[in-house]
């Protein structure tokens, strides 16, 4: 009987000690799902009906906080920013803002620089902050990212600061020819001299209004929506007729090589603006009695095969920390020589937003002294190709020397090939 009494006793224990382990496992689930989570922090118990639903639909970032300055709700953005940390507002400009707006209710906004995350270079994030209170207790935190729209406007205040530099200077030129041509009317050598340097000049500044011209074309027209397949071979010869006569008087030969019956897919007009451009800063750019090679080839990349035109020259070269900058607006890597030539600083820039609006890239190989190799990488006419059995010159009978890709035989050094695209 004892026995029983103790058998009874250890069970009713084990029963009591059950109920309460079962009882501290609910209480502590309960309280689990009432932990705030990282992008909605008890939003169904404290925001007001359908503010949840408009938050999540905002461009903006979105923080709300409580009369506490906890985070009630954060946006996913406003995390990505840096905004919120461990469940904190973690921008203290911010934070004081929605503390004098709970304070009087009036609705704030700033714009901040803050730091930005993961960089070690000190680049700063450019936002603009707005608080409003959000019924009685909880106010309401909207950021905007204003870096991309600062970037731009600064590119357009570039912009504008050298086209008016670059146009003050012929135009000032002008001005004081034509006070001189005035002044020695009764000269007639001084006349003629100063007419020629008049017209240098307005040729200078014809140039310049074209390629400003293009640029914005090249920048603001779809060229797929007049697009068609364009031989490449038609593409090298109207760049090389356009330097033709250039060429001949610095006796530059230019060669052309690689492979037959390539087509690209584009805007006729944009592609040979930009061959030719890159054709003609060779020819410019290359001294006397050399040789300018112009050679395409069709190369593989997971998205479908790629034409490359490469355009090969002896010239000066450019040095490591230039390359990354010849491809901005009126860049120069020598002012000077670009004054003689008639350079305008914006044919590397046209030929780079060709390039690029046409799915392809342009790349540049140089070394100080050795020369230039800048190749267009653009996408093949796909059709063209089915139909058409691709030829290489030499069935034609042309050399090796001809191929810049591989010699071009001396005096012109062998560039090495650009890597195909990843």
């Amino acid at each position: 009987m004892n026995v029983d009494a103790a058998v009874a006793a250890v069970a009713a224990i084990a029963g009591l000690c059950t109920g309460v382990f079962a009882m501290l496992a609910f209480r502590w689930s309960e309280r689990d799902q009432a932990k705030p989570t990282r992008t909605s922090l008890h939003t169904d118990a404290v925001l007001p009906p359908g503010v949840d639903t408009v938050l999540s639909v905002l461009r903006s970032s979105a923080v709300v906080l409580d009369e506490a300055d906890a985070v009630v709700k954060a946006s996913s953005a406003a995390y990505a920013l840096g905004l919120v940390r461990g469940g904190k507002l973690a921008v203290e400009p911010m934070m004081q803002m929605a503390r004098d707006t709970r304070r009087d209710g009036e609705i704030r906004q700033v714009e901040l620089d803050l730091p930005r995350r993961g960089t070690g270079r000190g680049e700063a994030l450019a936002v603009s902050a707005r608080v409003a209170p959000l019924g009685s207790r909880l106010v309401l935190l909207l950021v905007e990212d204003l870096t991309e729209a600062r970037r731009i406007e600064a590119v357009r205040r570039d912009f504008v600061a050298n086209v008016s530099h670059e146009l003050k200077t012929p135009v000032g030129a002008l001005s004081l020819l034509s006070e001189a041509v005035m002044d020695a009317s009764d000269d007639p050598e001084a006349v003629e001299r100063f007419a020629g340097r008049m017209q240098n000049e307005a040729t200078r500044l014809t140039n310049l209004v074209q390629e400003l011209i293009d640029l914005s074309r090249v920048q603001n027209d779809d060229p797929l929506e007049d697009a068609e397949p364009v031989r490449v071979d038609e593409l090298v010869a109207e760049a090389m007729d356009r330097c033709r006569q250039q060429a001949g008087t610095k006796q530059i030969t230019m060669a052309v090589g690689g492979t037959a019956e390539l087509h690209v897919w584009g805007h006729r007009g944009q592609l040979a603006a930009a061959l030719g451009n890159l054709v003609e800063n060779a020819v410019n750019y290359s001294p006397a009695r050399t040789r300018v090679g112009i050679a395409g080839r069709r190369v593989s990349a997971p998205g479908g095969d790629l034409i490359e035109i490469a355009v090969t020259d002896q010239g000066i070269g450019i040095s490591e920390k230039d390359r990354d900058r010849v491809f901005e607006r009126f860049y120069r890597v020598d002012p000077a020589r670009s004054r003689a030539t008639g350079g305008t600083g914006l044919g590397l820039a046209i030929v780079k937003h060709v390039a690029a609006s046409h799915g392809g890239e342009v790349t540049v190989w140089s070394a100080e002294g050795q020369g230039s190799t800048f190749t267009l990488r653009l996408p093949e006419a796909g059709a063209v190709r089915d139909r058409e059995r691709p030829a290489d010159l030499s069935a034609e009978g042309l050399d090796d020397e001809d191929r810049p890709y591989e010699t071009f035989n001396d005096p012109l050094p062998a560039h090495p090939a650009p890597e195909v695209l990843p």
